[in-house]
């Protein structure tokens, strides 16, 4: 239907409106109302509702600065390994709890008090403004500017320094939680790499038995695997332990032994080698006695353990490195020192 087929009596009628209101026909249920008047809130009126508003603001990016803070004490003081019984959980990480709770916290404080903030101090007042073109002419850019300055203004930021120094602190805090997070990409860098838990005096134990090694346990052409004195399978860094310092121990006759360092680094002909693999880390377990050869069984990396565990077949890079042994007073087979060299695969380019 054209404006031509309304009656003219149903016509909007020319008049003035009040802000934001637009023109509406009497008894027209679609017409547009307007807005309502608008209503101040007590903070607008009372300076003292205003500063409890602030006050409530700050206190809440306080506490977000504080479980930030938390959240890094938590991730540095609480072992990973620690449980805790919580209801109706049952045992859960304490340490993945007390992040979760002091994030979370973190987070929603500083969303609260955004919320709070905005509700309470910042201008409620409703505009009304007209679509424009897409184009920015320079009288729109000078509206922008204005209502960007108006904005600032009716945020009160530069008015309430409690809020803003108190939200700064927070947005600046917060992130510190995701660089300490950081922490758990890699390893620091050590040298965690260049060193076992073998020292002078540990003893050498039987892996199979877990008794400590005499001389006389060890027979000319028998390969036993052995471990350092108190590393025990229940501990919880027994993997990261044994993949450095586990050995591999051969008796020969030391008129075979053609390497001088082995002889002297030797006791009676038992020698004591690291038993992982120089070329990718696997366990050594081959050996054959006629030859004094160790075979990898992964990629045949071949040493001969009669001149310095050197390769002779395969892509390992390096010999495997020695440990020095001797026995002490009880004739138990002990370490004189931890390997002279770091041991396992790809150590010059990881380390």
């Amino acid at each position: 239907m054209s404006s031509q087929d309304i009656p003219e009596k149903n016509l909007p009628a020319e008049q003035g409106h009040a802000h934001g209101a637009v023109g509406t026909v009497e008894g027209d249920p679609f017409a547009d109302p307007g807005m309502p008047p608008h209503e101040h809130r007590i903070q607008d009126i009372d300076e003292r509702a205003a500063k409890r508003s602030e006050r409530v603001v700050a206190l809440l990016f306080t506490v977000s600065m504080l479980a930030t803070i938390g959240f890094i004490a938590s991730y540095v003081a609480i072992p990973h390994d620690k449980s805790i019984y919580l209801f109706p959980l049952g045992h859960i990480s304490a340490q993945n709890f007390a992040l979760g709770v002091t994030l979370g916290v973190a987070l929603f404080t500083i969303g609260a008090g955004a919320v709070h903030w905005a509700r309470t101090l910042m201008s409620d007042v409703e505009i009304a403004d007209e679509r424009h073109a897409i184009e920015a002419p320079a009288e729109v850019s000078e509206k922008v500017k204005a209502d960007f300055r108006l904005g600032a203004e009716e945020s009160q930021l530069g008015r309430r320094k409690l809020i803003r120094n108190t939200m700064f602190g927070a947005l600046a805090l917060v992130p510190l939680s995701g660089v300490v997070l950081l922490r758990d990409l890699g390893p620091l860098p050590e040298e965690k790499l260049r060193h076992t838990i073998w020292r002078k005096g540990k003893l050498l134990v039987n892996m199979n038995t877990d008794e400590p090694l005499r001389p006389s346990d060890v027979a000319v052409g028998s390969l036993t695997f052995a471990k350092p004195e108190g590393l025990e399978e229940h501990d919880h860094d027994f993997q990261n332990e044994i993949a450095k310092a586990a050995l591999m121990i051969v008796r020969l006759q030391p008129d075979d032994i053609k390497d001088k360092r082995e002889l002297e680094w030797s006791h009676e002909g038992i020698v004591a080698y690291s038993k992982i693999c120089t070329h990718v880390g696997c366990p050594i377990s081959l050996y054959e006695q006629q030859t004094h050869h160790v075979l990898c069984p992964c990629h045949q990396s071949t040493f001969d353990l009669s001149d310095g565990a050197r390769v002779i077949f395969g892509p390992a890079g390096h010999a495997l490195p020695q440990l020095r042994i001797g026995v002490n007073d009880e004739g138990y087979l002990e370490a004189l020192g931890d390997f002279e060299e770091p041991v396992g695969p790809a150590f010059w380019e990881r380390g």
